[in-house]
């Protein structure tokens, strides 16, 4: 089946999407990431249902991970912030050791597009 093809028969149905800010200085009111999350997903169709801004500490991003998960109504977690090299940044670590299943090159393909 062609990438085409695939996304034809997937359709464009709504998904419900919680947002989670992992971040040592924002607050709901200085999250950009959030707010501009919180434009772009309704206008491409989907639906934010839940939000979370969260310490850089392994323990709160493995908790809200969990917590998100359980919940019915979340169908996707996007994890914003938190995600860079520097020795403070965990919520990739914490987040890894999750994963049942990885797609090595997903990554980089994520990142050139975007």
């Amino acid at each position: 089946m062609s990438s085409q093809e695939h996304r034809e028969k997937a359709g464009s149905a709504a998904i419900r999407v919680a947002i989670v800010t992992v971040s040592d200085t924002r607050t709901p009111e200085t999250d950009q990431n959030k707010q501009y999350l919180e434009e772009r997903l309704p206008e491409a169709g989907h639906e934010v249902v839940a939000y979370r801004l969260i310490k850089d500490e392994p323990d709160q991003v493995e908790h809200v991970l969990d917590e998100l998960a359980n919940l019915s109504n979340v169908q996707v977690i996007v994890f914003n912030g938190g995600t860079g090299i520097a020795p403070r940044d965990t919520t990739y670590d914490v987040i890894s050791q999750k994963l049942e299943k990885t797609l090595p090159g997903f990554g980089e393909i994520f990142r050139m597009i975007s």
